[in-house]
């Protein structure tokens, strides 16, 4: 018989109740007990309605009150030394995810500590935090979550298989630590090892009979060493310890990689999703007691599996090995899907057939359900399931609702002079100087302001009924007038609108764009208790009239000083939007890329000086493997060009970049042409820098002064030591001064704090040159 399984779930709950709890503890409104009785209350729902859908194997362990990887970290004892003073676990932990500062007490000192790097999770909009590694680290093992989840769930009634980031993805994705060289951290292995090896055991005493090891790194081009370190693991693993281990791979090919480990452990889980042509390249390399997870169901998207298709490929693995040797999963966790579709009662109204395509996690574990019993069962015993999911997948492929001819036409005869400005930066910077007057290291904001509940609750309140877009628009006007006059105390250079009308970058525009749709409850956690909701593109994509003129152009009537209108570019629509899985996503990207070109323009007619196109995602779009980059490098740089080439020279055209390795595609970076390009830097040392100036970026530069994702105001002398920095790698000519990202999640007191140290920094060091 096949056993379904799941490798993870959506730890946040069904309506975000841990991200409510967290942040009510981080707010004193909540103890840690409080906290503690929350969280276990989501996990022990979460078991059993998995357990009642028909899974076998439950995981536990993946869940984590900020991040798996900082769990990981903290539990097998990589504490950066400047954590090390707060002895509290669940302070330091969030000290490390978030940053902390805290004046000092008659009773206690002053604690001020930002946060470790954050990064991409592979091509995923979720974000890890980075661990940090000594070249004499020490390991420990302290208060496992793994353990601690497994008992809570046996205690239960539920047996769970627990899940662990695996050793060498551990290290792998990790770094070295402040104030170290660079060093290979794969060199940790032989350290590190017998700490993994002493959980297991101890798993294992507890009753677990299966191990899920996340090795996400299998996935990437691998140096030598890297593989040889997987074997290594895994064989001393084997030799270790008698529990079942199952190394599960994700988000792609794992290729060659993943020969060395084969032989070492008891199950390999595979991305056929992403990569269904692996099946066949693995089938040869397992002995005849070795399990393959085959990873059917899309865990990353919410479109309904063709369940005919997985089931053919189920057989395909059965028919090689036998029922009792394959499990049935998702492609990966599902905790990058949403929770369910029973919350989605607009959609189920108003379209029912977009309904009929979706599926969220418990959906999806339906699906696994599903696929597994028409194996064991025969497909007569899921008849009507499959005859549902039949109609469904038809009726998305001949959907009149997704085809618009005339975006078509259009996306299929772009000119080639669209796709670039006519001139060379340089000739467009001295029209852009003569216009917008600028001081040396001019100041800006990267867009948004803070969200007050005060906002929040109008939008909800206009969204409802409750009120009148005559009064909506009023407290909207009135919002930015406030944003703007704010700006001006504080005498930045270039101002913005502060996106009070906004609740979401993509999805504020996704409203005014034909081929999107949107959920009630489509959250998926973005970094620590940061959730989005990702718009649905189901459709061919163009803009419905123009989308931020009369707000961009109100904003500038306040002020003579240069308002930036505001966009999200066109990768990042995508990217960050639940994609439709039936057209290329070049084909997408150039759709939406024309939408936006339009209000580019429109802006530019109105009067705007500067225009910022914002393209976060364009380094997490990037393919995992080298051999596919230049492709999508192509087609993503040029829509980004596409959206913003339609202006004169003097329209100065910006674009913001965060948390990304730019290192590895800098030239694509270049080739953008944005005029000037403002990127996250506060947490990522001099690193970022070194890059701008060994590659000569032509273009004007804006690295973060501080961390936007962390409450610290850092000071004027430590933001005074990172300006300096910057001007040794970059022209000062050519240096912005700027916050790492959107002040959207911020409060104003930290807000107005932060920037009034930045632009004291910027007038500093102006007078200095």
């Amino acid at each position: 018989m096949v056993v379904a399984t799941n490798l993870g779930f959506p730890y946040v709950g069904a309506k975000r109740e841990l991200k409510k709890s967290v942040e009510a503890y981080w707010a004193g409104k909540i103890s840690e007990a409080e906290l503690t009785t929350a969280y276990k209350k989501i996990q022990e729902t979460h078991w059993k309605l998995q357990k009642e859908e028909g899974l076998e194997h439950i995981p536990s362990g993946e869940f984590t009150l900020n991040d798996r990887v900082l769990d990981t970290a903290q539990q097998f004892g990589v504490i950066p030394q400047r954590y090390q003073h707060i002895k509290d676990p669940l302070q330091q932990f969030f000290a490390m995810g978030r940053g902390i500062q805290k004046a000092a007490t008659e009773t206690t000192e002053k604690v001020d500590v930002p946060a470790q790097e954050m990064k991409k999770w592979f091509d995923t909009n979720y974000h890890f935090v980075v661990p940090e590694f000594e070249p004499t680290q020490e390991f420990t093992l302290q208060n496992p979550r793994a353990l601690e989840q497994y008992n809570t769930a046996k205690a239960l009634g539920i047996q769970t298989r627990p899940v662990l980031v695996g050793p060498v993805s551990f290290l792998h994705l990790g770094k070295a630590a402040k104030g170290f060289d660079e060093f290979d951290t794969i060199s940790l292995l032989p350290k590190l090892l017998p700490v993994y090896i002493e959980l297991l055991n101890q798993l294992q005493a507890a009753g677990a009979e299966w191990v899920q090891i996340d090795e996400p790194s299998l996935i990437f081009d691998l140096s030598e060493n890297v593989k040889a370190a997987f074997e290594e693991a895994y064989k001393t693993i084997k030799a270790s310890t008698s529990i079942k281990v199952l190394v599960a791979a994700y988000f792609g090919r794992v290729e060659s990689n993943i020969n060395g480990l084969i032989p070492h452990v008891d199950a390999v889980h595979l991305d056929l999703v992403r990569a269904p042509q692996e099946l066949d390249a693995v089938l040869p390399l397992l002995n005849s007691t070795q399990v393959l997870s085959l990873g059917l169901v899309d865990g990353r998207n919410i479109w309904i599996n063709n369940l005919s298709k997985s089931i053919e490929l189920a057989q395909k693995a059965v028919a090689a090995l036998g029922s009792e040797r394959v499990f049935i999963a998702p492609s990966c966790s599902l905790a990058h899907s949403p929770f369910s579709t029973v919350f989605e009662k607009k959609i189920a109204e108003k379209n029912p057939e977009l309904f009929s395509w979706l599926s969220f996690s418990v959906e999806k574990v339906k699906e696994i359900v599903t696929i597994a019993s028409a194996i064991n069962k025969g497909a007569d015993s899921v008849k009507e399931a499959l005859a549902a999911n039949a109609a469904a997948v038809e009726s998305r492929r001949t959907s009149r609702q997704t085809t618009n001819p005339e975006v078509r036409d259009r996306a299929s005869k772009i000119p080639a002079e669209a796709w670039k400005r006519p001139d060379h930066f340089n000739v467009r910077r001295e029209a852009q100087v003569k216009k917008l007057n600028l001081p040396l290291f001019p100041t800006t904001t990267i867009g948004s302001f803070p969200q007050t509940k005060e906002i929040r609750v109008a939008r909800q309140k206009f969204n409802k009924g409750e009120l009148s877009p005559a009064d909506y628009d009023a407290f909207i006007k009135n919002e930015m007038k406030q944003m703007v006059e704010f700006q001006e105390k504080l005498d930045l250079d270039v101002l913005v609108h502060g996106e009070p009308e906004r609740n979401d970058m993509v999805e504020h525009f996704g409203h005014l764009l034909y081929g999107y749709d949107f959920t009630e409850n489509g959250w998926v956690v973005s970094y620590g208790s940061r959730c989005v909701k990702p718009p649905v593109i189901f459709g061919d994509v163009s803009r419905r009239g123009p989308m931020t003129i009369d707000e961009t152009v109100y904003a500038q009537s306040l002020t003579k000083k240069p308002m930036k209108g505001m966009l999200t570019g066109p990768v990042t629509m995508m990217k960050w939007s639940f994609v439709r899985d039936d057209l290329p996503l070049s084909e997408i990207c150039a759709q939406i890329g024309l939408a936006l070109r339009d209000e580019v323009v429109d802006l530019e007619t109105a009067g705007i000086p500067c225009i910022q196109v914002d393209e976060p995602a364009i380094r997490e779009g990037l393919p995992i493997r080298r051999a596919d980059w230049d492709a999508y490098l192509e087609w993503s740089v040029g829509c980004f060009r596409l959206s913003t080439a339609g202006v004169r020279n003097e329209t100065q055209i910006h674009t913001h970049m965060c948390y990304s390795d730019f290192n590895d595609i800098f030239d694509a970076i270049a080739a953008m042409d944005a005029d000037v390009i403002t990127i996250e830097n506060s947490k990522s040392d001099e690193k970022l820098l070194k890059i701008f100036e060994t590659k000569g970026y032509p273009n004007e530069i804006g690295p973060g002064l501080y961390d936007i994702h962390s409450p610290r105001v850092p000071s004027v002398e430590e933001m005074k030591t990172r300006f300096a920095d910057m001007l040794k790698y970059i022209p000062k000519q050519l240096l912005w001064a700027n916050p790492d990202c959107g002040l959207k999640t911020r409060a104003w007191p930290e807000t107005e704090a932060a920037l009034v140290n930045m632009i004291e920094v910027a007038k500093y060091f102006r007078a200095q040159n």
